[in-house]
This record gives C-alpha cells, structure tokens and sequence, in this order.
C-alpha cells in the first residue's frame, strides 16, 4: 500500500532530496536511481530498492504502472508524491515521475572474480573525474562481459545522479568496486596473479599487439593527467592506441570501447 506525501517540508523527502550530494550519500549508505528505465533495470537485477518516489502522472502512464505494481509486491516503501514535491527531489531537466531510493552495495576483488568459467577481464578507473565518463565506461564494461569495474579513490562518484544514469542500468548487474588506493589495487591484483594493463602513449605497445587471453586489469586514467605513476611502474604492460588523425587524444570512454573490444575479438566471445 502506498503513501501520500504533498508537502516539500517533510523529513523524509528532505532526507531524499539531501541524497543529491554525496557526503549524505556516504552517510546514509544510500543513492537515487531516476526514470523508469533505471528503476526497471533495478528491479530486473534484484537490487535492494528501499523507497520507491513516484507521481500519480506517472503511474498513469503503463511502463512506469508495471515496475510501480512490481515493487509494490516486494519490501519496497512505496511513496506517491505531487509534482511539486517530485521536482524538488529530482535533478533531471525533464523528470519522468519515478525514482528508487537504492541500497549502497560493496564488492570485493573476490566478488568479481566468482565466475571460475569466465576469464577474469577488470575495468580500473585511475582518476577518471567526468560522472558522464565513468558511467559510460562501466556501461562498456558491462557489453563486453567483463568481470568487474574498480574505481579508485579520487574518480568520480559511481552513485552520483549523473554517473548512474550514464550508465543506463550496467550499474545494477555488473559488480563495480569502489574506494581502493593505488597500492591496495596492486596487491590485490598480484596476488591473484591478473596482469595490470596500462593504456599511456610513453614505452607503450599498440593495443591489438597485448595478449588478452589471460587474466588482465585495463587501467584507464584521468582525463587530463593520465594515470598514476605509481600504476605506471607496476603495470605488466603499457598500451596505445595509435591516432592516426589530427586529434591530440580520445575521449577515455571511447579508448575504453576500442580496446575492450579488442579483447572480446582475441577471447572470440563474438
């Protein structure tokens, strides 16, 4: 059953709307997932909605009515809202009517390494400051079957509105890692014998030349300084991939496709 909520001045739609930056965020272990697509996707892969926000505009309209009746038989608090309440806990120009409040999750490097038939292939984000970027990135991730994404301290917020809707959804089924340093991320890749693969321009192989019918780490940097030195020195190797136009570099999510799908052709997943 749901509730009704037509005041702004609420506590908990305060507390909802505080979700919007990140230090509450972190506080409260929780995130906002905005639209019916990603409150579907969700949904789909059975990740812990704690509060689903909706209009009943919204639930008029038949897709958002089906994944509303879908939570309404789960634990989920279901919380109707006006328009104007809606808009002040959303951040979208043109708000669809529905959002979950969602459940923080954290993996291990154990965690993305569960499936013993997959050949481990990680995503590492070294820096990567663009929430556009990062949630294009671990969308990648997720089309070409990679077993994880580990997002280093100083990338951007994998929970933040805009990350999470960049990556329509890849967010809720594949395991993404947050919050290691540097040198906890080399020695947890070592010890599970994964090369670490570096994409930088200095002493760097092209892309299609690495062998990535093996365990491997492709480590992506920030989008103006590159990636550290200190994962410069311990990668098992460097990559490039060369640019034969007038174009200084590429966007990093783009190099992500290209060489993620270099190693989908070597692994003939095709």
């Amino acid at each position: 059953m749901s509730e009704y909520i037509s005041s702004a001045a609420n506590k908990l739609i305060k507390e909802i709307a505080s979700l919007r930056q990140r230090k509450y965020r972190d506080r409260l272990g929780m995130f906002l997932a905005e639209g019916v697509r990603l409150v579907e996707e969700c949904a789909n892969a059975a990740w812990p909605v704690k509060m689903c926000i909706y209009t009943e505009e919204a639930a008029a309209r038949e897709r958002a009515k089906a994944v509303i009746e879908r939570l309404s038989a789960t634990d989920c608090r279901m919380i109707a809202v006006s328009e104007d309440v809606y808009n002040k806990i959303s951040d979208t120009e043109q708000p669809q009517g529905i959002m979950g409040v969602l459940k923080k999750r954290q993996f291990s490097i154990e965690q993305l390494l569960l499936s013993p038939e997959k050949l481990p292939l990680l995503v590492v984000l070294d820096g990567v400051q663009d929430p556009g970027n990062a949630g294009t990135i671990i969308r990648t991730a997720d089309a070409a079957g990679c077993s994880g994404v580990i997002v280093l301290k100083g990338s951007a917020d994998i929970y933040a509105s805009k990350t999470v809707r960049a990556t329509m959804g890849s967010l809720f089924h594949l395991p993404v890692m947050e919050g290691l340093s540097s040198a906890e991320l080399i020695h947890s890749l070592k010890q599970s014998d994964i090369k670490l693969l570096a994409t930088c321009l200095q002493q760097s192989d092209v892309y299609y030349q690495a062998d990535f019918n093996r365990p491997a780490a492709i480590i992506l940097g920030n989008e103006g300084q590159g990636i550290s030195p200190e994962l410069i020195s311990a990668a098992d190797a460097c990559l490039n991939i060369p640019l034969v136009g007038h174009a200084e570099s590429l966007n990093v999510a783009v190099a992500a496709g290209v060489i993620l799908y270099e190693a989908v052709r070597q692994r003939a997943t095709l």
